[in-house]
Parts: C-alpha cells; structure tokens; sequence
C-alpha cells in the first residue's frame, strides 16, 4: 500500500512539473488506514463499466484504497430480472472485471448490498410480498408524504433464504474479505409482521437479533460485516451487544452532525467504526459543496480523534440521481485529501488539483466552474437539510405521488424573493460561461464539462420555475405564460440532449432519472399552481 501511494505522489508531481520535477524531501502517512469511496447505483443512474473503471483509476490517483457500490436492486441477480429490468444492473463478469482492476490499483472493492431497509423495488416482486413487515404505503412527517413498504420482515421464516441467495450470487464475483449489508432506515419496522414481537421485546433488539443472523450468515462466508450504524445507535444500550468483529458505519451529511458525540460511543463500546460523511451532492443538481467541506472535514476530525478505522466518502443518489459524477470530484477530492491528512488539507489547492488529475483543462476554467456552482445556492438565501432549491424545484413529483424525495420543492417558491432567484440565475449563467471557455484535453474531461453544462441547465430551471409560480400566485398571467412559453423549449431541449448523453456514461435508459423533466413541462401546459400534498 506503501508503496502504491507513492506512485500516486509520483503521478500527481510528473502532471503538475513534467519531467523536471523539483528537488523535495516527503514525508507523508494517512491519518486513516481505510480511505473509502462509496457510490449510490440504485437510484437510477447505473454507470456503464468503462465509467466505473475510470472512476477507480483517479480514484487511486487520489490514495483511496476502498470503493463500494451502493446496491439495493441493482445487481444482475438471474432470478430476479423483472426486478432490475428497468433500471440496469451490473452483471457478475463486469463486477469480476471492474474487482480485478481495483486490485491493480491498489483498491479494494468491497461489495454492498442491502440486507434490511431500502428493499422498496424488492418487495413490489409479487413473489416477496411476503417478505414485506408492511404491504402498504403509510404517511410520514403528518401525511406530507408516503413511505413505501421498503423493510423486511426478520422473523419471517423465507426472510433469510432469500438474503442467503442473494449473497451465494453476489459475493463470489468479490474478492474482499469485507460486505457491506446495509440495514439502515429499518422506517417499516415493528409496524407490520414483528410488530407484536417489537411490543414485547422492544425494536431495538428486534433490530440487534436479526443483525446477529445476517452475522451469522456472513461468518460462514468468512466475510466481515459492515453495516450502517443509525439504527442501532438509536439504542445506546444495545451497542455493546454487537459482535466485535463487525464494523459500524456511522454516517451523517449535515456539517454540524454530531460524529464525535456517535463516534465516542462505539470507541466506548470496542466497536470498529468508520466515519461517513457525504458529498452534498444529491437533490442539489450542482452541489452544496461549504457544506460538503464542512461535513467532511468535521467527520475527518471526529473520526482521527476517537480511533476510526475508516473514512467512507458516501455519494447518494436521491430523487433518480439527476445529478452527474463531475459534480461529485471536488467532494471526493476534497473527502480523500482530509483523510489523508486534514491537517494540511488547503482549500485553495482544489480548484488546481482537480482541473490537473480531473477536469484536464488547458484554460483553467472546468474546475473552476464546478466549485463556483456548488456554492450558488447560497444567493437563494434558503435552507433546509439535505437539498437546495435549485435540486429539488425542478425534480418535485407531482403532488398526487406523495413521494418523500424533493417533496418540499414545490413549495420554496414562497420563502425565496424573486431578488435572490434572479441573483442565483445570473450566477449560474456566469458560470455557464466560464466553462464553456474551458479546453478540455481528454475525451472523459469532454464529458465531465457537458455534464456540468447540463446540470447547471437543469438548475436553471429550478429557479425559472419559482419566477413561473411567483407569478401565477400574484395573478401576472402573461407574465406567466411567457416564462412557461420559454421553459418548455428549454426543458424539451435539456431532454433530447441529456438521453444523447446518457449511453455513453450509464447503462438502460435515462427514464428513471430524468422524468421531471416532463412533470415540469406537464405543469407549465396546465398553467395552474401545482400545490404540495396537504393532509386532513
């Protein structure tokens, strides 16, 4: 490993000087020995094979040792096509060869799959309804929106034959000794099949027991278990129950989340523990990278602080993974460098670093233009957790599906002046023009500035559509009409260029990620105010 991360030094010097490279002395260690990058494939967007090997490839430029992918339905399982028809999936030779490639590089490519929660696509299968705790949808957060039964039932005797066959089709296509099994946002559970047992016993060891047998279940496979550690951290006197040799994943994305106060009580209870902050990126379009920097940063210092084994840089997908992995290098960059060492991580090195390893631009501009984007969320004077206007206005479902994702976009038109949206709107055209100035070099960096180029074009619409609903609610009409007249075209044209590009990135078709195109130019052609979901 050593020696693999002085090559990638070596790389890095031989890019920025060429063959004359200066006289130096280094003197360089990690702060953590697992340095991870995660990536959401179940939302919508399942990278092609050659995107997930260049991927890998700066990956290793930039010292990560550990890449998952975030799988609940995404695999290519023989038995269960009409599951993953839709969406694509990975197939075991690509994950064969994408593992081998991994290897090379010096990065261990640890598989994940959902074994808890998250199984909504699962649980749809009429041949695993009964697997379900619940069989139908119930209101959350007052009925503003629906979750879908999503968990499985633990005590349901087919519940860990199914898990099993999973895991006898996926593992053998890995060759990390570790898995992630996910069991996080358990929302269903103790409402439906375990609910007089979760009465009796309590949830939490509900939880913990049915941790244990997928423990089981691995430790036969000689196979670490990894596992998301929110659930259980609801139950602080269940955390020293937990076999010793698991590794909790303690995750959170906001910049102020309390990872040294989490963290402290798995070092208490002996439990290896990763932190997992997050790149900011998803329900955003462009990013919200302070506070990316921030949450990454914080996680950095919580986790050196009490002895994390690992940093895992997550990558999440909601809302059908709109936004395009150029977003996602500034966190990455910025998420492996503070686990290499935060103490000498500087800011200012971003914008450089990535245009040299990423972005490979002759003028300068691409990188420049990625990090400008991720901060122009910050004209709308608005904030709520886990997602920006400019995210979550253009992709908001249709009230009538009473979806949790970007559920509030529709109604951020009412707290944000028409000041600020405008301010945002001649923010993102200036950074438009920045990058089309840029001169990328390399065939991938060609894409990673379309993808910008159209990401930044989908947050316009976000805020286009505010001005549309500002104006429908104070009864300017024409005013309406006109932007509606000129929002169409623009959405009809971001479509037709978003599905030329989507083969040569991601595999099936860009349906599950780009609906809301088509709600946003439905909404228009209504000319009516499209109202959230209320209840009562």
């Amino acid at each position: 490993m050593a020696v693999r991360a002085a090559m990638a030094t070596l790389r890095q010097l031989l890019r920025e000087f060429g063959r004359r490279l200066p006289c130096l002395k280094i003197r360089d260690w990690p702060d953590f020995p697992r340095r991870g990058v995660m990536l959401d494939i179940s939302r919508g967007r399942v990278p092609r094979l050659k995107t997930l090997l260049e991927l890998a490839d700066h990956l290793a430029d930039f010292k990560i040792n550990e890449f998952q992918l975030y799988t609940e339905h995404t695999f290519a399982y023989k038995k269960y096509k009409s599951v993953w028809g839709d969406w694509g999936a990975l197939t075991g030779a690509e994950i064969r060869k994408l593992d081998a490639h991994c290897r090379k590089a010096g990065i261990e490519l640890v598989p994940n799959q959902n074994s808890f929660g998250h199984l909504r696509e699962w649980l749809k299968d009429p041949r695993l309804r009964k697997l379900a705790e619940v069989t139908e949808p119930w209101p959350d957060a007052g009925g503003a929106f629906l979750r879908y039964p999503s968990t499985l039932a633990p005590a349901n005797p087919g519940t860990l034959p199914f898990l099993r066959g999973l895991y006898d089709e996926l593992l053998p296509n890995f060759t990390s000794r570790r898995f992630n099994v996910g069991c996080d946002e358990t929302w269903d559970l103790g409402r439906g099949q375990s609910k007089a047992l979760c009465e009796k016993i309590g949830k939490g060891r509900v939880y913990l027991q049915f941790l244990k047998k997928i423990h089981r279940e691995l430790s036969v496979r000689k196979k670490q278990m990894m596992f998301w550690g929110d659930i259980i951290l609801h139950y602080p006197e269940l955390v020293r129950e937990l076999p010793r040799d698991v590794v909790a994943l303690n995750w959170g994305y906001e910049a102020s989340h309390p990872f040294a106060h989490e963290a402290g009580r798995f070092k208490r209870a002996r439990i290896p523990f990763y932190v997992c902050p997050g790149t900011s990126t998803w329900m955003t379009l462009i990013g919200r990278h302070d506070n990316a920097f921030a949450n990454l940063r914080q996680a950095a210092e919580a986790g050196r602080k009490h002895g994390a084994a690992g940093f895992l840089i997550t990558d999440w997908g909601d809302g059908g993974h709109p936004q395009p992995l150029a977003v996602s290098y500034l966190p990455y960059i910025f998420g492996a460098a503070v686990a290499w060492c935060a103490a000498t991580t500087d800011e200012n090195l971003l914008v450089p670093v990535a245009n040299r390893e990423v972005f490979r631009d002759e003028a300068s501009h691409a990188a420049q233009a990625a990090l400008a984007l991720g901060f122009v969320h910050r004209e709308l004077n608005f904030f709520t957790p886990n997602l920006t206007p400019l995210g979550a206005v253009v992709a908001a479902p249709p009230p009538e599906q009473r979806e949790l994702f970007c559920y509030q976009g529709l109604t951020c038109y009412s707290r944000i002046s028409a000041k600020n949206i405008r301010a945002a709107i001649t923010a993102i055209e200036k950074q438009l023009t920045v990058l089309r100035r840029s001169r990328p070099t390399m065939r991938e960096a060609k894409t990673l500035r379309l993808e910008l180029d159209l990401a930044a074009r989908m947050a316009l619409q976000s805020c286009q559509f505010m001005l549309w609903q500002q104006a429908l609610a104070k009864g300017r009409n024409a005013t309406a009409r006109t932007i509606a007249k000129r929002a169409v075209l623009q959405l009809r044209q971001i479509e037709r260029e978003f599905a030329r590009y989507w083969p040569s990135r991601n595999k099936a078709t860009p349906k599950k990620c780009s609906q809301f195109l088509r709600w946003r130019i439905d909404d228009y052609r209504r000319g009516v105010l499209p109202q959230r979901f209320q209840t009562g």
